[in-house]
């Protein structure tokens, strides 16, 4: 299903869609460019290449949406389920196209999949850069986890 919309201050359509193994390689290019695109992270990805690859488990299992505008991928977002739990585990917009509401869409379509699913709750661990989004998009406090980096924000959008 897709949801095509116009993003603010364009004229060209946002198409959300299933994510397809075939989109690994433009999502990867859209994962490693926002990923460096963060002064206060890029340091120590480029001291760690290894975080700097996508894993195509989300594309090849079906939990991966892509964002496509004008046929490029531009964001995607990926969910995974471990131990009961549900996880936002990427959410990443090209850092040419952030600020059109194209993290939001790919959050709601994430959303709207899992609660087609049953699922009452969404978790994620939030890059501190991020806050100011996941709480506009509803996210609340649910403590804190340990990373790679260090401790981070550990946060819960209700689903029901």
């Amino acid at each position: 299903m897709t949801e095509p919309r116009v993003v603010a201050g364009t004229d060209a359509e946002l198409v959300v869609r299933l994510g397809l193994p075939a989109d690994l390689a433009e999502a990867s290019s859209v994962y490693r460019r926002a990923s460096l695109s963060n002064a206060g992270d890029r340091d120590n990805l480029l001291a760690h290449p290894e975080y700097l690859v996508l894993d195509p488990a989300g594309l090849a299992a079906g939990r991966t949406q892509v964002a496509e505008q004008d046929g490029t991928v531009v964001g995607f977002a990926t969910w995974v389920e471990a131990a009961g739990t549900i996880e936002l585990e990427d959410l990443f917009v090209d850092p040419g196209y952030r600020r059109r509401g194209i993290a939001t869409a790919l959050v709601s379509r994430i959303v709207q999949v899992l609660r087609a699913r049953g699922a009452d709750r969404l978790e994620v661990t939030a890059n501190p850069h991020a806050m100011e989004f996941y709480r506009a998009a509803g996210f609340t406090n649910d403590g804190t986890a340990e990373t790679q980096f260090g401790s981070a924000p550990r946060l819960v959008l209700m689903l029901s």
